[in-house]
């Protein structure tokens, strides 16, 4: 399923076809980049950060401009008919690639769990082809760099100390287990404190810091408690929903703690910080 130079519009320059990046872990590789479609809207600096990391390791990064949504928020509010045609689409936009990469646990677990189930309820047995042979190829960044290009340490400098909450979906969905935590480690500069009771839910869940807001801030402010406790300058995770979740009651206590991402740490470097 390896993707010709003419299957996706390009985001940025081909990084394996510099001398510079050859003998790199990921040199010869191309991935397509999955952003999320509100990483895209709300965090562009996200995706941007995992191109960044994926080309420092010699990957060529391209971006298949018709992406949009996986279907999650529809199929978790009951909307299963109307998430098939996303499945469609993921699966039509992605085919072409070896590997699809995302800075999002909770997507990728999404599109591991659900659209096997939406193929199936669609009918259509060439879908149900099309999601079993695409979505084996699609990764966590945590689990990109770990298991595919082998590397922990992706040359990252960042001398602060922080925290790292395990959401719900990359933990307990799309699985990632310690690698997050094992880039954090290899970075150099950090201080990485163990968060407290850290995989309780902070709360947010989609829809059910909608539709339960008491219980919904009151998880959250737990989290945040034990955040503080860290005694941590920044609150890392993996997926963005989560940490607006918590960071909006640790800005509201001014408690001074930043709220970041895992792949903009690791596009800190000292030459151009984060």
């Amino acid at each position: 399923m390896t993707a010709t130079p003419t299957s996706a519009p390009g985001l940025a320059p081909a990084a394996a076809a510099d001398p510079a990046y050859r003998g790199r872990p990921g040199a010869g590789t191309t991935v397509a980049l999955f952003a999320a479609c509100y990483n895209d809207t709300v965090w562009p600096g996200t995706p941007i950060s995992t191109v960044k990391v994926l080309e420092r390791l010699g990957v060529r990064v391209v971006f298949p401009r018709k992406q949009t949504c996986c279907g999650q928020i529809f199929t978790n509010t009951g909307y299963a008919a109307e998430a098939i045609p996303l499945v469609r689409g993921f699966v039509d936009t992605f085919a072409a690639f070896d590997y699809v990469v995302a800075p999002s646990g909770s997507c990728v677990g999404a599109v591991r769990e659900q659209h096997h189930q939406l193929a199936e309820r669609s009918g259509d047995a060439g879908l149900v082809r099309e999601v079993a042979a695409v979505v084996p190829h699609v990764y966590d960044i945590s689990e990109f760099l770990v298991d595919v290009l082998k590397v922990t340490d992706v040359g990252a400098y960042f001398p602060h100390r922080v925290t790292y909450h395990p959401t719900c979906h990359s933990l307990r969905v799309a699985q990632v287990g310690d690698r997050p935590q094992q880039l954090l480690r290899a970075v150099r500069g950090i201080t990485v404190v163990e968060l407290p009771n850290a995989t309780e839910c902070c709360g947010f869940g989609g829809t059910f810091s909608v539709k339960n807001p008491d219980m919904s801030i009151s998880m959250a402010s737990d989290k945040a408690r034990h955040v503080r406790e860290t005694g941590a300058e920044v609150l890392v995770a993996g997926d963005n929903m989560c940490l607006m979740n918590i960071g909006g009651v640790l800005k509201r206590q001014r408690a001074g703690v930043r709220i970041m991402h895992l792949a903009e740490i690791l596009a800190s470097t000292e030459e151009d910080p984060a």
